[in-house]
């Protein structure tokens, strides 16, 4: 059975963000405004999404 993907793009900018929350984002693959990674839909990417939740939007 294929495992479940979600969609995450980079609504807004990480410029002036906690450090953490920018390493969050490079970590998820999203360095770009507008940019979007597919990750599988898992507790840890569920994680990092809820870090930095207000930056990114998600569509599975």
């Amino acid at each position: 059975m294929a495992e479940k993907m979600i969609t995450i793009t980079l609504v807004k900018s990480p410029y002036g963000r906690k450090p953490n929350q920018t390493l969050t984002l490079k970590a998820l693959g999203l360095t770009k405004r507008n940019q979007q990674v597919e990750k599988p839909d898992n507790e840890a990417v569920r994680g990092m999404v809820a870090t930095v939740q207000h930056l990114v939007e998600v569509k599975e």
